[in-house]
């Protein structure tokens, strides 16, 4: 096990202590001991067994169970609770809003057990007539049930990403010399991932046959066309078989949405009869370039196709400068200068360090006096690793009141500013708005960060009117990030047209907290693809000359 497996052992061992009512004191040292745990930098089965105790936060009861972990990859404690917990309880976790203590309450005062029986609880009003829970409460908890089973079975498309190509080869081992191509909404490069699809040229009959002989595959249904599969990882994974002929027909078909099926069928009714044998082929025998699987959306792009207008997409390699990082200054894991050579390794020019401001103390966020000792930093390593250039920002909070959180004798130090929400997210759009359009119209925002506050497949993000806050940022010279962390991906591209027909600029950011983190670019870029940016309407594919100018005009503009 490595540190995170264990200490995850330690934190659920803290939560089902208190969900069982018992020793508090035990579940505090555990959950303290997670905490120390997840923060070593060194894995834990390199530390000599009786150096363990001594590490700050790790008792000696705590480094007791450790050892028991790395010698038998399991603990005696944590099985035997959960051997004494309801699953449904346990996976009462998963629910925002409700912790252990009101998990306690939910299970040993209203008898409940299982996350179904707790959703018919909130609908009959009776969450709020138990100590600690109020209308609030009860309506949160409510919606939060029904966000959790939407998502159940979905993936974020970065966890699928290593798995789709693995998952390939294998049917193409199991199925030689057969066409196999992945199809549907990984083709079409959607931020949610419900299936993983694939077009095999092969019988149904011979592709059944072979994987219900397979192990780790489980036949859920099947019929005339298509066969589905459940993996032993938990993906679901369609298969539609078909002939030589037919193959190209069904590859493009199936990553198009309805709506484009249904447009460009319309317009050639010839196609399915087609017998390319490359998707290029199949566009050029209408007379159209290829339209490659993001855009297969709209009718829209079937008509923008016809006229050649769709441009040239944004690409990986377009990215010249990491915007939107944060280091060890505040919450991130690497030092900047760590994060600058990660940056430099990958070919990029310049990166703009945004650790977090003073109100995210959760974060270490940077108080003044911090700042200035960051920027006197930053001047030596930009000495040190010139041509490379790191350049001076923060992600300041955007208040309660809409304004941010330094003086503009502070903000005004900054070479940029992105200023983004992360407190009090349970708003109304009223509120949200008010917060973003103030925040927007100060003149030290340069970027609005993660407009929504969005966490895919965790917290659906607070509302907020897209057409407003985009006017907004046209108005005020504001860029809009597309902040491509794969829980994030936010603004969502399905408004980011919108942006790009007001002028407005998307930075393709990675908010990255550790080096690896700076790769997180192509997840954004691949759904701006589906947008139709080019490398001109985004900030990050900017040259270092091309940004630096593009910040000296712009507080020019802006008169600071």
């Amino acid at each position: 096990m490595d540190n995170y497996q264990i200490a995850d052992s330690f934190s659920l061992l803290a939560k089902l202590i208190d969900i069982h009512g018992e020793n508090s004191f035990k579940s505090k040292s555990y959950a303290a001991a997670a905490f120390a745990i997840e923060k070593l930098t060194t894995p834990l089965n390199e530390i000599p067994r009786e150096k363990i105790s001594s590490i700050k936060g790790i008792g000696d009861s705590s480094a007791r169970k450790i050892i028991e972990i790395l010698e038998t990859g399991k603990l005696q404690n944590l099985e035997e609770i959960i051997s004494k917990t309801p699953p449904g309880v346990v996976e009462m976790l998963n629910i925002k809003g409700i912790g252990p203590k009101k998990i306690h309450t939910i299970w040993k005062e209203m008898e409940l057990e299982s996350i179904g029986e707790l959703l018919y609880a909130c609908k009959e009003n009776r969450l709020k007539l138990y100590k600690g829970f109020g209308e609030k409460t009860q309506q949160s908890v409510l919606e939060n049930i029904e966000f959790y089973f939407k998502s159940k079975g979905s993936f974020l498309y970065a966890q699928v990403a290593t798995i789709a190509p693995v998952i390939q080869n294998f049917f193409e081992k199991l199925f030689p010399s057969k066409r196999i191509e992945i199809t549907g909404a990984f083709k079409r490069q959607m931020e949610i991932i419900n299936e993983l699809e694939f077009v095999i040229e092969e019988t149904l009959t011979i592709i059944e046959n072979t994987l219900q002989n397979t192990e780790g595959f489980e036949l859920v249904e099947k019929d005339k066309d298509t066969i589905v599969f459940k993996s032993s990882n938990g993906i679901i994974i369609k298969i539609y078989a078909c002939t030589s002929a037919n193959f190209i027909h069904t590859l493009v078909a199936t990553s198009s949405s309805e709506e484009f099926n249904n447009s460009i069928n319309e317009k050639f009714p010839l196609l399915a009869s087609s017998n390319a044998i490359s998707e290029v082929e199949y566009f050029s025998a209408i007379g159209i370039n290829m339209i490659v699987s993001p855009l297969r959306e709209t009718a829209e792009i079937v008509e923008m196709a016809e006229k050649g207008k769709i441009p040239t997409l944004i690409q990986p390699a377009d990215i010249r400068g990491i915007i939107h990082c944060h280091s060890n200054w505040s919450d991130g894991s690497n030092t900047l200068e760590e994060m600058a050579q990660a940056a430099i390794n990958r070919g990029l020019e310049y990166l703009v360090i945004s650790d977090h401001s003073k109100s995210a103390f959760y974060a270490q966020g940077l108080q003044e006096e911090k700042i200035r000792e960051q920027h006197l930093y930053i001047d030596e390593l930009n000495q040190k690793l010139h041509p490379f250039k790191i350049f001076k920002s923060i992600e300041s909070d955007i208040l309660n009141d809409g304004n941010l959180d330094y003086a503009d004798g502070i903000l005004a130090g900054f070479d940029l500013v992105i200023a983004s929400v992360h407190s009090n997210l349970k708003m109304s759009e009223e509120k949200a708005m008010m917060r973003l359009i103030k925040a927007i119209e100060n003149p030290y925002t340069t970027i609005l960060g993660h407009m929504t506050g969005r966490l895919l497949l965790s917290r659906p993000g607070y509302p907020v009117n897209h057409d407003a806050i985009i006017d907004a940022c046209a108005a005020n010279h504001v860029v809009i990030e597309l902040n491509a962390h794969p829980s994030r991906l936010d603004i969502d591209w399905r408004h980011i047209q919108k942006a790009l027909a007001k002028k407005v600029l998307i930075s393709i950011d990675p908010d990255s907290h550790h080096t690896d983190g700076l790769d997180d670019t192509r997840f954004g870029v691949m759904v701006a693809q589906k947008a139709m940016v080019t490398k001109m309407d985004n900030l990050s594919s900017y040259s270092l000359e091309a940004f630096e100018k593009f910040i000296t005009e712009r507080k020019k503009l802006k008169g600071i």
